[in-house]
């Protein structure tokens, strides 16, 4: 059952990777490097597994990693990262040195499929069936359960690439290198730094770049829920939890947009579909103890 057993996750970020182990659900032993060239960071995660599969064998691996990544168990190149704004990372064999003879079960999703999932089971989802977890930090990714499930298909939600409505005179022109303005060329942290002339965590309050981001992630915010009918949307990363303000204006921008239409989406009911992620910086490495996990007790998620 979820909740006994030894597990042991990898959060492998665009920044750092982060390698836990756990009781069940409890973290026990914890690691943080930075994300590095491919070959270096993935031997250096590999050990750590190996050492703790030698002290006592693991029941579970799950592996939540930024991405974009070929998870189609059937397709070439199964577990291994696609073209990626990340240098030298397109085309790294991330399963295949992660998990290559190691004899135990695992599982590999993306960081927020996995943070989505961590969320469902024991944070801010918990009660719901369908869920979007969104991360805002260096990049910007977006992972969707629905009934309580990880979505798959042609491959995974790259929501940070959707292209969406733009507020009047926002005449910033992107920083995605792949499609300029998506979601994630506007208001992910290397974008922001463009967007307002200065380190993000420099600027006031009251730059005005702030509320055409605001704007922006709130146009996100009516995508997903005229899409998928989340029933929450989690916001976790640098970007979004590091402005209080922020939050409290997207959810006024969505009903104002969409509260006319949506009969579930008012300012009262806003709060509770909008907010920050119930697990705060963990949700990534519990999401990769839930693959573990998943790994162990089910044939699928």
């Amino acid at each position: 059952m979820p909740g006994i057993g030894r597990f042991a996750g990898i959060e492998l970020g665009g920044t750092k990777a982060i390698t836990i182990l756990a009781e069940g659900d409890r973290i026990i032993e914890r690691h943080v490097e930075p994300t590095r060239d491919p070959g270096t960071t993935l031997t250096s995660l590999r050990n750590r597994i190996d050492a703790w599969q030698a002290r006592t064998p693991l029941d579970g691996l799950g592996i939540a990693s930024f991405g974009p990544l070929q998870l189609d168990p059937g397709k070439r190149g199964f577990g291994e990262m696609l073209a990626t704004p990340k240098p030298r990372w397109s085309g790294a064999k991330v399963a295949g040195i992660l998990t290559g003879g190691l004899d135990c079960p695992w599982r590999i999703d993306t960081d927020v499929n996995g943070a989505a999932l961590a969320e469902y089971r024991w944070g801010a989802g918990q009660g719901c069936t369908s869920l979007c977890y969104v991360t805002i930090g260096t990049g910007l990714g977006g992972g969707l359960l629905i009934e309580g499930r990880p979505v798959h298909g042609a491959m995974h939600p790259e929501i940070g690439h959707l292209r969406l409505r733009r507020a009047e005179g926002d005449a910033f022109q992107g920083a995605c290198p792949f499609h300029g303005d998506c979601i994630e060329g506007l208001v992910c942290g290397p974008a922001l730094a463009k967007r307002l002339g200065m380190d993000p965590a420099q600027a006031p309050d009251d730059h005005p770049g702030w509320r055409h981001a605001a704007s922006d992630i709130a146009e996100l915010c009516g995508a997903i829920l005229l899409t998928s009918s989340a029933q929450r949307i989690l916001f976790g990363g640098s970007v979004a939890t590091s402005r209080p303000f922020l939050l409290p204006w997207v959810r006024a921008q969505i009903v104002e947009q969409l509260g006319s239409y949506l009969p579930f989406l008012s300012p009262d009911s806003v709060e509770h579909i909008v907010q920050p992620a119930g697990l705060g910086t963990d949700a990534g490495p519990m999401g990769a103890i839930a693959l573990a996990q998943a790994a162990a007790t089910t044939p699928s998620i």
